[in-house]
């Protein structure tokens, strides 16, 4: 192996991975939400927050849309 490399003539290229970076986020779910997912997490034999991950990559990919109906004033 050589003591030194001549870095200078490699040409620069895009990071092929960038698009699967994940970013942290910061979220506050409720107890219950955070139990459901680690009880199916455990049970799959992944991280929770692999799983909630996944749930809302296959809400993305479907195009899934949640629907609320808010109470109306009296």
């Amino acid at each position: 192996m050589k003591a030194e490399y001549d870095l200078s003539k490699l040409k620069a290229r895009k990071n092929p991975y960038a698009s699967k970076l994940k970013k942290p986020v910061t979220m506050r779910l409720s107890e219950d939400v955070v139990a459901y997912f680690k009880s199916m997490a455990e049970e799959a034999g992944i991280p929770y927050q692999s799983l909630i991950n996944l749930y809302l990559r296959d809400c993305l990919a479907s195009h899934r849309k949640l629907q609320i109906k808010w109470p109306q004033a009296v």
